[in-house]
């Protein structure tokens, strides 16, 4: 596999195992790459982990091979990584390493994560979110263009509610969109509002997106995944390397991008040069903080008027208050 190399990166060197081993078989592109990609891109890939709790996801043997999440910090974290304690909706905690500088990341890389998904909240307020992270996933029998059009949609939607949101590719064919939050409310207050936030744009794209949790409803719709701000639930950060043959990341985009952008343009041979060339496009992304007050009260006329409130929790959740049958409609019809 070849000697260990070392490589700068600021005032740290970072010891890199196996530089040779391929991680993307496909296209013979090694760990190496994957650590010089993320140094490349390693002030906009630090912007979306700082100090968040972070969830690695690991490939050692590169993506033919063996995958695990690692949710626990490894017992052999330096020191110069800091933790923070977090909960799981089971009642079970761990510490997880939060990364405040570039470094962390590289060191990381070595021990093979690809993906790296961070809580939406700070290591000083592990239960209040700063983000309101939003997915548009394409079902069955729709594509990155169908994405594009709820998103745009969505995009107006945001700005009438006072809100800013921040686009970039999934890594796949979908989309993901941040909003930056003042961490005021807890994550079942902010999946409220991403619940109430999916039902207004399913209203203004009949047929087209869906808020159905169970896959049989969903159709060849774009699935708005209103759970991805639950307790635990992570969504890939900007810059993140994907597990796909062809090394895909999740790219920054602006809003104007979107119509001319094809997800699989941005890889990591190809972003450090975009990055290069415009820096991190999401760079004010944490200038200003917004509230979700309007939010809160499109959720409570929802309730109010049209009797809609809780929507189901992921089959690995406890039972929540409120939370209506979570039983796929197919086997609720049989058990009758």
């Amino acid at each position: 596999m070849g000697n260990a190399v070392e490589l700068e990166v600021g005032d740290r060197t970072v010891r890199l195992s196996n530089p040779e081993k391929v991680y993307f078989p496909e296209r013979g592109l090694t760990k190496l790459d994957v650590a010089q990609y993320y140094l490349a891109v390693g002030e906009g890939v630090l912007r979306g982990l700082r100090d968040r709790p972070t969830t690695l996801e690991r490939y050692p043997d590169g993506v033919d091979g063996e995958s695990f999440f690692q949710k626990r910090a490894p017992k052999y974290l330096p020191d110069w990584i800091p933790t923070a304690h977090i909960a799981f909706p089971s009642g079970r905690s761990a510490d997880e390493m939060c990364p405040t500088e570039v470094a962390a990341v590289l060191w990381a890389a070595n021990l093979g994560c690809l993906t790296f998904h961070p809580w939406p909240v700070r290591r000083e307020d592990t239960d209040r979110p700063d983000e309101l992270r939003i997915d548009l996933d394409p079902q069955p029998g729709t594509d990155y263009g169908d994405a594009v059009a709820a998103a745009h949609q969505l995009h107006e939607l945001l700005d009438g509610l006072g809100l800013r949101g921040w686009p970039k590719t999934s890594g796949g064919r979908g989309l993901h969109v941040f909003v930056p939050i003042e961490a005021r409310w807890t994550f079942t207050e902010v999946r409220r509002c991403a619940i109430a936030i999916g039902r207004e744009l399913e209203q203004r794209m009949p047929g087209r997106v869906t808020t159905k949790w169970w896959k049989e409803e969903r159709g060849e719709r774009i699935f708005f995944d209103y759970n991805q701000t639950a307790r635990d639930r992570t969504i890939a950060s900007a810059y993140s390397v994907r597990p796909r043959p062809h090394a895909p990341v999740s790219a920054p985009l602006r809003w104007e991008e979107l119509d001319s952008a094809d997800p699989r343009d941005f890889d990591i041979v190809t972003m450090p040069a975009r990055y290069a060339e415009l820096g991190d496009v999401h760079h004010d992304m944490d200038e200003r903080r917004f509230v979700l007050d309007p939010v809160l009260e499109l959720a409570e006329r929802q309730e109010r008027d049209h009797g809609l409130g809780d929507m189901p929790y992921p089959p690995d959740y406890p039972k929540m208050p409120g939370e209506p049958k979570r039983v796929q409609p197919s086997r609720a019809k049989r058990e009758e």
